[in-house]
């Protein structure tokens, strides 16, 4: 499912307009994403957690000459599916 089909299913689901589904799924991603730069986590209590994950400084390896690279360390956004979500998709 792609972004457009995202906003047929809330806009019908909810009974709202294509556009008002719209604004309420950028306002979303736009607030998920500016919690997670502040490095807050959010909960969605059902569905699960976004959060940033820190990743450590690593040896990696360049694939066409094997040459050992440093990889830095860097933040990285996160999902973890709760119980039910989990559960749900099982059924």
């Amino acid at each position: 499912m792609n972004k457009t089909e995202l906003v047929d299913k809330v806009a019908n689901g909810a009974g709202i307009t294509k556009v008002d589904a719209e604004a309420a799924i950028n306002a979303f991603i736009a607030t998920v994403g500016d919690a997670l730069k502040e490095g807050d986590k959010v909960v969605l209590k059902g569905f699960g957690t976004f959060e940033v994950r820190e990743r450590k400084e690593r040896v990696g390896r360049n694939p066409q000459t094997g040459e050992a690279v440093m990889i830095p360390a860097s933040k990285t956004p996160a999902f973890k599916a709760s119980t039910v979500l989990k559960k749900s998709v099982n059924d």
